[in-house]
Formats: C-alpha cells, structure tokens, sequence
C-alpha cells in the first residue's frame, strides 16, 4: 500500500534560542525556568500573534516559530530583540536572558503540529552562528525583505554552516547601538568636519570600485571595466545625477562610511558591489543604498562563464542598470510622496505624476495632468513634465468622442513638440513624445523618427524599447518588433511598465497572423495592467481570430467596467488611433464574429 502523501509548503522560519542557558540554569534553576516562562508569556507570544505567526515547538532553551511571511518574520524577530533589550535594561548581568536568532526561507515538511527539512535545520545553523541578541538571516531572506524592512544589514560573506551541503550567504541585522551608531570613519580622509554637499535636484548616486573578492589581481581590471561601463550607461539616464569616475575612484582600496561618501560626493543613493571568480566562472553582486539611512534598497547577483570577457561585462551591466532604474525611480516616488505638499517641487510633483501617467487608465490620468501641471507652474520648461502631460492627454484622446477628441489632440500634440524642443537629448523625454505624436495619428513618421532616436540615446531605457516594439508592430515590422520588446523585458523585468513590452509582442503576433501567441500575449498584459483598456481591446480581436465569439463578449463586458457605458459600438473609436492597415485588419477580425457591424 502507498504511503501517505507527504504535505510540504514554502516557510519562513525562525529558530531562538537562550545565550548561555546552561550558565543560568546552574545559577538559579528555578528561577530561570520561571523567568523564561514569563518572558514566553508576556513577550515572545505577543509578538509572534502581533507578527501571525505560530509556534512550532519549544525545547528547554529554544524556539521554533513558523510564518507565511517572511518580513513579519524578520519584523517579528527584531521587534523580539528589542523588547529583550529593554527588559535587560537595569539587570545585572547573571540575571539577563539575551536570545540569538536565525531565520530561513525554504521548504518544509510538515508532519502535524511539526515541521522538518533543510528549510528548518538552516534557521537552526542560522542561530547557532548569531551573536548574543543578534538575528542572522539567509540570502533568500534577505532578497524577500531588502526595501521592506527599515534595518541596517550587514553581509557576512558565505558561510559553511554544520551539516549544510552548500556555503550559505549570510547576512545580520543590526540593532540597538549598532543600528544607530556611523560605521567607522572613511579612511580617504578625515572629512567628517567638511560641510554636506547639497544635494542635486535629481536623483543622484555614485558607483564605488567593486571589490575584489577572488584573491586574483586579474579581476581587478574586470571589476573596475563593469564599473566604468554601468556609470556610463547610468550617465544615459538624463533624470539621474552620476558621479564620474574619476570621483568615484577615490574610493577605491578603501573603507568607506556610505553616509560619509553621501555628504563627501553630494549624492543619495550608492552603488557598491563585488566580484568572485571560482575556477572558469565568476560572479558579481550589487546593492543599492539609501546614503542618508543606510538602507538596503535593492541587491542581486549576476553570474557567468569568462569565455569572452566583454560580453560578460556587456551582459552584467545591462542587468545592473535594467534592474537599477526602476529601483531609483520607485524609491524617488516613495520620497516625494512622503513629503508634505506645501514643500514639493517641480521634481516632486512630476514623481508623484508619474505612477499615475504609467497605469494608462482613465481613471487615474486626470490626477496626473492635475500634478503635471502644478510641476510647469513652479517650471514652465520642465521638458519631462510636458512629455508627461502629453502621454496624459493621449490616454484621454483614446477613448475621447466629438470636440474632446480634438482638443485632447491637439494638446497631447502641443505637449509632446513643446518636450522635443527643450528635451531632445533626454531618452525618457523623447520616449513620451514620440509616442504621443504616433498614437494621435498626426504624424506617424515623426513619431516612429522619435523612437528611433529615444533608443540610441539610451539603450538601456526599457520603457523607450517597449513603446518603439509598439511603433515597429504598427509600422509593418513585426518581427523586429519581437526582438526589441524580448530586449525591453529582459532589460527591466521588474518594471511596472513592462506590459507594454508585451503589448508590442501582441500586436506583432496579430500583424503576423500568430494568433493563438497573440491571445496569449493579451492575457499577459491584462494580468500585468488589469486597468489599461487596450489590453481588453486587443483581446477582443485576438479572441474573434481564434473562433472564440463568447470571450471576445466577455472582454468587452470587462471592458465596460473600466470605461462606464462602454458599449461593442465603441470599438471602432478605440482602434481609430492606429495606422489604417493594422485598424483595418482589427475590425475584419471583429467583423467575423459579429462584435461590430459591417
């Protein structure tokens, strides 16, 4: 007879236990036992309820907790020290009770009340390493929590862990003092007198020297190579502010304070990473940090093979910067929208425009021409502010019937060339322009031009690739268009604005009579932007194509959520914004389900 199936989930797990029990035990049995009793009581089972999590098991000196989420396991176990912390204060020292903690995500076993697997014996190994009131977590902990959790993480390098086939990353946590205390001074100089600098008003960061971890001096011109290449492709970015590298240079060898860098360079964000070859393979890692906190905003790794060390280099720093952008642009969101209103700028409102601008929906457009045009009020010649406010009106001049229509025209058309002028070596300005002037159908060779050049501005920028995937499918090139939306999504893949990669691959399907991909494709950008109406729209098409009448009814009905009063009859009005092949081809489609009229 089989046996019984086995029921295993994904975990975050930590594991406590009690610095030096068996010294307190021998001290004062009894009275350990009731003061652990009564910190479990009073302290350890609040938190663990405040945090949703469960209590595995006890043992003597030990704790085993479970939570489905790993930042309430993290935020569980620092909010644990703390209290401990507190409840020493005053205590002599034979009478505190410090635990050191570990947590782990991972696979778990669960066998009734209990649980088992690497997953739990990790957070174990985890414990074991932490220091008396410490937390020690994985690397998988520490990717789930980077930005989430306020705490100052410090990486330990890899560990081997007793009993773990693999060495581990880990990472700690500091807390109390540490958390507070500066990190120790800059040994580049002994600049803690100078003043601050004041910082740019843009987003600005430096990229440190990458580290050298392999012990090989070889890799030091590899290291210093990735770095020059990201500063460079950062520099593309016309809304950051970069540090060159001779400036960033002075760093290099060194121990450095990020705080101390921030108010050295004028900068707020920093890049700082490393390299590690192992045999023919070698792997760098980045993380992004806040200069002024010292928060951890973002951290990845990238790896490879060194068999043509230039297309490693080419393919690290794409990755870096793809991934880096919208981590600055999302953290210079979430500080502008902390500020109160009556100290915004320009910058300020454009930042909180632009989440807005990027839903593509009806219902959010207007709060973003009301934050765009307060940015030209305080900057009239604001160049990224008027290729906003153009995309905004050309969201509106989408659905928009009668005289509507042509007023959002034309001022999505006034915006759009008003941006080239003041912002033709900008990627991003040029980008929104573009593609206003495209979609409003005025002039589709100016708008496809705009692109183009968008895209050698800066190559790096996703969103740029993503709406020209969108021109060259419109403009009778689908197969390009494939290629260039494939780059855009590899470039960003945590963009929120990557449905618009896949948007260009759907219309490039429908160009090419691909229509099962296509319908495809159009689920993935609905799923990815459930708000943006021509993901319903496109849908609709690619469902008449494949025979299927009852989802194309389905879509539209979807559709009339979004746009009240929406109706089958207002389809040909949806698709009057494209090029007359691609619309023509659109509406046979539909025609041959009957969802519009002959």
């Amino acid at each position: 007879m089989a046996g019984a199936r086995v029921e295993r989930r994904l975990a975050a797990i930590l594991a406590a236990d009690v610095v030096g029990y068996s010294r307190l035990m021998g001290g004062d049995e009894e009275g350990t036992l009731g003061a652990l009793k009564a910190l479990r009581q009073s302290l350890l089972d609040p938190k663990i309820a405040e945090h949703r999590g469960r209590i595995v098991k006890t043992t003597g000196d030990g704790v085993l907790m479970e939570f489905a989420s790993t930042v309430d396991a993290v935020r569980c176990a620092i909010g644990i020290q703390h209290a401990m912390a507190a409840h020493n204060t005053g205590l002599l020292p034979n009478k505190r009770m410090e635990f050191r903690i570990g947590i782990n995500v991972g696979d778990i076993i669960v066998d009734g009340d209990d649980i088992f697997g690497d997953g739990v014996n990790v957070a174990a190994r985890l414990e074991s390493i932490s220091p008396s009131g410490g937390i020690c977590i994985s690397d998988v902990v520490y990717k789930q929590v980077i930005g989430r959790v306020e705490a100052l993480f410090t990486d330990l390098g890899e560990k081997t862990l007793k009993n773990i086939a693999s060495p581990l990353r880990v990472y700690s946590i500091a807390l109390g003092e540490a958390a507070s205390r500066p990190a120790p001074m800059s040994t580049v100089a002994a600049a803690a007198d100078r003043p601050a600098r004041v910082l740019p008003d843009k987003p600005s960061i430096v990229v440190l020297p990458f580290q050298n971890m392999s012990g090989d001096p070889e890799q030091e011109y590899f290291a210093d190579g990735i770095v020059e290449d990201i500063i460079t492709a950062l520099s593309q970015f016309k809304e950051l502010f970069v540090i060159a590298r001779n400036s960033s240079f002075v760093y290099k060898g060194k121990t450095v304070d990020i705080q101390q860098v921030g108010r050295e360079l004028g900068v707020r964000y920093v890049l700082e990473g490393s390299v590690r070859k192992a045999g023919n393979r070698v792997r760098i890692t980045g993380q992004l940090i806040d200069a002024a906190t010292r928060a951890h905003l973002w951290a990845d790794k990238f790896d490879g093979e060194i068999k043509d060390v230039f297309e490693l280099q080419d393919r690290i720093t794409e990755g870096v910067v793809g991934e880096l952008a919208p981590s600055l642009q999302k953290a210079e969101i979430e500080r502008a929208r902390r500020k109160p209103p009556a100290s915004l700028d320009a910058y300020d409102y454009l930042l909180r425009a632009l989440p807005h601008v990027l839903a593509n929906t009806p219902r959010e457009v207007h709060e973003a021409i009301a934050l765009l045009n307060e940015a030209l009020r305080l900057d009239p010649n604001y160049a990224y502010a008027h290729s906003l406010l153009a995309n905004a009106f050309g969201q509106i001049y989408r659905s928009a019937v009668g005289k509507e229509h042509a007023d959002m025209q034309h001022a999505a058309e006034e915006h759009a060339r008003r941006a080239l002028i003041l912002g033709s070596d900008d990627g991003a300005v040029v980008t929104y322009a573009g593609w206003v002037l495209l979609i409003t159908g005025a002039d589709v060779a100016g708008g496809r031009a705009a692109l183009d050049k968008a895209t050698r501005l800066n190559p790096n920028l996703a969103i740029a690739l993503a709406y020209r995937s969108i021109a060259l499918a419109l403009t009778d090139e689908p197969q390009v268009a494939i290629e260039e939306a494939t780059k855009a999504l590899r470039l960003s893949p945590i963009d929120p604005s990557r449905y618009l990669a896949v948007a260009g691959t759907m219309i490039a399907r429908v160009v090419l009579n691909q229509y099962d991909e296509a319908a495809i494709a159009a689920r993935q950008v609905i799923e990815m932007n459930p708000r943006f109406p021509m993901g319903y729209a496109w849908a609709i098409v690619t469902a008449c194509a494949c025979g299927d009448k009852a989802q194309a009814e389905l879509r539209v009905k979807q559709l009339a959520e979004l746009l009240p009063g929406f109706t089958s009859k207002g389809l040909p009005g949806l698709f009057s914004i494209f090029p007359s092949a691609i619309r023509d081809k659109a509406f046979d489609l539909m025609r041959s389900q009957g969802l519009i009229a002959d």
